[in-house]
């Protein structure tokens, strides 16, 4: 069967990354508390630092996630019937790759639709992808799932798959926002695949996110490095430390910079001089754990039906399956 050259669209430029990230850096900067988004982590370091991550022996969600993924795939190729996965913030398509064997085994798959922030990690995954199942249509779409949902292809009989928790990184209103947005563009015979972190003893949240190597702790200080190279700033990785704690109330992890000192920042490119206190932090992430019930009242709120909800042997992950809700 031949190769089919996959199919890019672009609808997020080098240049629309600019505007966002001035944007993002200069609200952010200048709000009570300073914040962060976490999706400006991901530059090549950043990238690089994360996958580390995945392996440590602290940081159990990938690992937990793959193994439902190796349990259940072969049930969920059954009982969805697709034919199209589309993989939101899919990077490399690792673990995509479970899915896209399952559906392949059974005959249906006929298309996969990857989408991402960066064009040259999904033109290189689009590419392999394309290699491996000679005869697919690979579609990609480079886009931000915050403003381009509407722009994928409706086209077949879909698994929208959204894994590692990164709806996690969203407050509450945003995430039935997001879930809303998505729901817009399914249809009937659409499946929602979400993948959620669940709520579990705080030490162990904790030490995820503070490994004994300190991948993490370099992770999270690369941002202010990201800034120095797009933004011309003068951040001294050095003058601030990494914070990750558990909020009981909310059932989140907080992730933040913590400066050293009383010290002020220049971000030569958005003309902003920034001034932290001594103690001050800087978030750059939440990671939201989620409770069973939580993640279906939000899916409902949002217009979808739970029809499955798998967890891990040790309960440390889930991933459910959610229908569009013909009410909603």
């Amino acid at each position: 069967m031949a190769l089919i050259t996959p199919q890019i669209d672009v609808h997020l430029g080098q240049q629309d990354v600019e505007r966002a990230l001035r944007a993002d850096v200069t609200s952010g900067l200048q709000s009570t508390p300073k914040r962060l988004a976490p999706k400006w982590f991901y530059d090549d370091r950043g990238s690089e630092l994360f996958d580390e991550i995945t392996r440590l022996p602290e940081y159990y969600l990938t690992r937990r996630e793959r193994e439902i993924l190796y349990s259940e795939a072969a049930t969920l190729a059954r009982l969805t019937e697709a034919d199209t996965l589309v993989e939101l913030g899919s990077g490399t398509s690792e673990k995509t790759l479970l899915i896209l064997d399952a559906l392949h085994h059974r005959g249906n798959l006929e298309r996969y639709v990857p989408f991402d922030v960066s064009e040259a990690t999904l033109r290189a995954a689009a590419q392999g992808i394309a290699e491996r199942y000679p005869g697919v249509i690979v579609h990609a779409v480079v886009g931000d799932f915050g403003r381009h949902l509407d722009r994928l292809p409706t086209e077949g009989r879909r698994i929208v798959a959204f894994l590692g928790s990164t709806i996690g990184n969203l407050f509450p209103e945003e995430r039935i926002a997001f879930l809303a947005t998505l729901r817009a563009t399914m249809s009937e015979d659409d499946r929602l695949l979400l993948g959620t972190d669940l709520v579990k003893e705080p030490a162990r949240l904790e030490a995820a996110y503070n490994d004994s190597a300190g991948v993490t702790a370099a992770f999270n200080l690369n941002i202010l490095s990201v800034l120095n190279s797009a933004l011309e700033a003068n951040f001294n990785t050095a003058e601030f430390e990494h914070i990750a704690r558990f909020n009981a109330e909310h059932e989140w992890i907080e992730m933040a910079l913590r400066s050293r000192i009383a010290q002020s920042v220049r971000l030569e490119a958005l003309d902003l001089t920034v001034d932290f206190a001594a103690g001050e932090e800087l978030r750059t992430e939440i990671s939201a754990k989620f409770r069973r019930e939580r993640a279906e009242s939000e899916l409902e709120i949002a217009g979808f039906e739970m029809e499955r909800w798998w967890t891990d042997s040790n309960n440390d992950f889930a991933l459910s399956v959610s229908r569009p809700d013909s009410m909603s």
